[in-house]
């Protein structure tokens, strides 16, 4: 079998893909700090900041196809912590599409949906960018740098994700401890997005290494706000006592600003084959894992 090679495996993105992509691939993955054990995955240890290291990586291993999913995600943390994460959002992220390059095979990115301004939504592959935190810089500056190194890259643009995995949490495990200890939960009415499964994205980039070069949406079919998405929620979980109540991004104070409305047109991946179930299908298929 030819080797795949999953950067941040031991992320929730990394995780699920790594479930999935064993079928028709050796899988390969990375960590950094957190040692993880994956069942038919072979994990490394490898610090993505540091290209000798990558270099190593890619002379003792020769992979077939590179799946690059480990970032520093959180855009607060982006916004606070600007040289730390540039380092692992746009440096590594460059030289592992120069390095794919190097080795002529096929290179998936993950990038966000956080490269647009939440103004003039649903976005298309087409539209122009414009970011308003340092994580939408960074994820631009690394979609726009991998390109120049290497135009057959994928650079997969991904919606709000939510699921279950071993090692790492999505955005609503908090939501659902914070609801079963009876305390409310307040989220956004004007936030908008289009989220998916982390199952549903781990097949979106599998299918962006067989088909894609350049830029693809990878978003869910429905746009809805946060406080729908919870209110969904409480309804397929069955959370009987849960309080969700409405409020507006200017209530709370985050260090990174927040796009109004990021959700995206993703017709392009769904010609190609990519086809998400909906929110409430995957929450249900979800609810003995949550």
């Amino acid at each position: 079998m030819k080797k795949l090679l999953i950067t941040g495996a031991s992320g929730f993105l990394g995780w699920h893909l790594c479930q999935l992509a064993q079928t028709n691939w050796q899988v390969y993955g990375t960590y950094h700090r957190r040692s993880v054990e994956i069942p038919g995955v072979t994990l490394l240890p490898v610090d993505l900041t540091d290209f000798q290291a990558l270099q190593r990586l890619f002379q003792q291993l020769q992979p077939d196809a590179v799946i690059h999913t480990a970032a520093a995600s959180s855009p607060n943390f982006c916004q606070t912590h600007p040289e730390i994460s540039h380092a692992i959002n746009v440096s590594a992220s460059c030289n592992l599409a120069g390095l794919s390059a190097d080795a002529e095979i096929p290179c998936v990115f993950t990038s966000s949906d956080m490269v647009f301004d939440g103004r003039n939504a649903p976005y298309r592959e087409s539209d122009p960018v414009c970011p308003v935190n340092h994580y939408g810089e960074q994820k631009v500056a690394a979609e726009v740098g991998m390109l120049a190194r290497y135009p057959k890259a994928a650079v997969c643009r991904m919606p709000l994700m939510f699921g279950a995995a071993p090692f790492a949490q999505s955005f609503i495990q908090p939501f659902i401890e914070k609801l079963r200890s009876g305390e409310e939960l307040n989220l956004f009415i004007d936030e908008f997005r289009t989220p998916i499964s982390g199952t549903a994205a781990a097949h979106g980039l599998l299918l962006a290494l067989e088909k894609v070069h350049g830029y693809i949406h990878l978003g869910g079919k429905e746009r809805m706000s946060r406080y729908e998405f919870g209110c969904l929620m409480v309804k397929v979980l069955e959370l009987s006592m849960a309080k969700v109540s409405a409020c507006r991004q200017a209530d709370v104070k985050m260090a990174a600003p927040r796009p109004a409305d990021l959700s995206m047109d993703s017709s392009l991946a769904f010609k190609l084959g990519f086809n998400p179930a909906s929110v409430e299908a995957e929450l249900q298929a979800l609810k003995e894992r949550l």
